[in-house]
């Protein structure tokens, strides 16, 4: 079967997502402190408890809500039914959705009491990149054709 080049363009973005959010944010859901010793996620020392809260429960919705939205979305895509398009259209949401609300944390928490990011740069590349893709998903999964 001869795919269209914007299948491509949603396809293969979106099996690296699926995987770096697995590795990223399912594991830690199981243990937080093994995200903190993978890299994944900031330790409580860095950005305190309620930080550490605050990404553990991305972590968890991720691993509940988003990663079997997206991972059954792309599925259904892959195989052109109109239930995959339904969920990759929400997860692709999603994906436009959440990396704003953290990047907008990070940057209102700057300067507080325990908060000890000392490199958002991380932050300001991967959450932005998330957030187009997302974007850019959502406008190309909803143009007719």
């Amino acid at each position: 079967m001869k795919r269209d080049p914007r299948f491509w363009l949603i396809q293969v973005p979106g099996w690296f997502l699926l995987i770096y959010l697995i590795y990223a944010q399912a594991i830690p859901a199981f243990s937080y402190d093994m995200g903190v010793a993978m890299g994944t996620q900031e330790s409580a020392d860095q950005i305190t408890e309620v930080g550490a809260a605050f990404f553990y429960g991305f972590a968890f919705a991720d691993l509940v809500s988003y990663i079997p939205l997206l991972a059954i979305g792309l599925i259904g895509h892959w195989v052109g039914k109109m239930w995959g398009c339904v969920l990759l259209g929400a997860a692709l949401g999603i994906t436009a959705y959440w990396p704003i609300v953290c990047l907008a944390a990070v940057v209102a928490v700057r300067g507080s009491t325990g908060w000890n990011l000392t490199n958002e740069t991380p932050y300001w590349i991967a959450l932005p990149l998330n957030s187009i893709l997302g974007n850019m998903g959502v406008m190309e999964h909803s143009a007719p054709g």
